[in-house]
């Protein structure tokens, strides 16, 4: 255990964003997402949702300053009704986190796919909201 640090940020995943460097990405991805399909490296959070595990690694890590956007969602499919009312929890999660450093895009679902396969790694919850996969771009600290 240790003081201050999210218990949801495992010793595997904080070892990962330690080893991040700036405009290195990472997925959260959601419970449906082929994580071990996409990338070698997949940290599993079985149990936990993506609002938590976002809140908890931006605790750690801010997003890129430079980057435009500096966190990708993955869009909806044209034709799916899926309501996404996790994007709206992952707003205010950036918003308090971030501010003003927030730059939120979209990403086509296979476009999303290619990209996770050169993020960083990617961190496996077990959200079951739909469309609740979202990338997010590692600043500088400073």
């Amino acid at each position: 255990m240790l003081k201050n640090i999210s218990p949801l940020l495992t010793p595997d995943l904080l070892k990962t964003l330690c080893e991040m460097g700036h405009g290195d990405e990472i997925v959260i991805a959601d419970g449906n997402f082929p994580a071990h399909s996409v990338n070698g490296r997949v940290i599993r959070c079985d149990g936990l949702g993506g609002a938590g595990m976002l809140e908890a690694i931006l605790s750690v890590i801010p997003l890129d300053t430079y980057a435009e956007p500096n966190a990708m969602l993955m869009e909806v499919v044209k034709g799916d009704e899926a309501e996404t009312p996790i994007w709206d929890e992952y707003a205010e999660i950036f918003r308090v986190a971030e501010g003003d450093n927030v730059k939120l895009g979209t990403i086509e679902r296979f476009a999303f796919y290619e990209r996770a396969k050169t993020a960083y790694a990617v961190v496996a919850t077990s959200e079951s909201a739909l469309y609740a996969n979202l990338i997010i771009k590692k600043g500088v600290i400073k």
